[in-house]
């Protein structure tokens, strides 16, 4: 059985169409489409074409071709378009010992809007791995004035800046008695500002 009748019955099945219906659809005798679908008898591109309109396919397709030009439009609307946004790179950011922090922009990175993020940075040192947080990684970073207890952060203490995961003790008057920042590699020290 040749491929052209292989995809033909399978669309056949696929659709619930009868023979008598591609027939009927493609304009050709009932019993030339039989002979066509039960034979080794060769299609002729003229016919093939009919057949190929009349299951909404192209003839390249049923030539096992290219894709089915009905499929890909099916698809069409599924896809959605992505929505980009540019988000600043200002610098690199310590996986270690932390270092200066400079603001200054280096360019910019392209990513969906779905990334709630205001700025990124890259991260430099190997103190964040088991947080899969790798040296030369771009880390998309929020700005704000707080985080909870356990979240990974750039934290900027003085000038300087590093990403670990941050712990806060409290005083009795909600100030900040201790804060712990933990790396996420058993090689390093957590920091503690007291």
């Amino acid at each position: 059985m040749s491929v052209v009748v292989t995809k033909i019955k399978e669309i056949l099945k696929e659709s619930k169409m009868s023979v008598r219906e591609l027939a009927r659809r493609s304009e050709i005798a009932q019993t030339t489409m039989c002979r066509y679908l039960t034979t080794d008898t060769e299609i002729p591109v003229g016919k093939l074409e009919s057949i190929a309109k009349a299951l909404g396919v192209t003839p390249g397709y049923l030539m096992g071709y290219g894709t089915d030009v009905s499929f890909a439009s099916k698809l069409i609307g599924v896809i959605k378009p992505i929505s980009k946004q540019k988000l600043p790179m200002l610098g690199n950011v310590a996986c270690g010992e932390p270092i200066f922090a400079d603001e200054k922009h280096e360019g910019f990175v392209e990513n969906g809007t779905n990334i709630d993020a205001d700025f990124c940075l890259v991260a430099k040192g190997d103190s964040m791995i088991n947080a899969r947080i790798f040296d030369g990684d771009i880390l998309f970073v929020k700005s704000q004035s707080s985080v909870d207890n356990g979240d990974i952060a750039v934290v900027l203490i003085d000038d300087e800046a590093t990403v670990k995961r941050v712990y806060i003790d409290y005083n009795d008057d909600n100030t900040v008695s201790m804060l712990t920042l933990i790396p996420e590699n058993p090689m390093y020290l957590s920091l503690i500002h007291i």
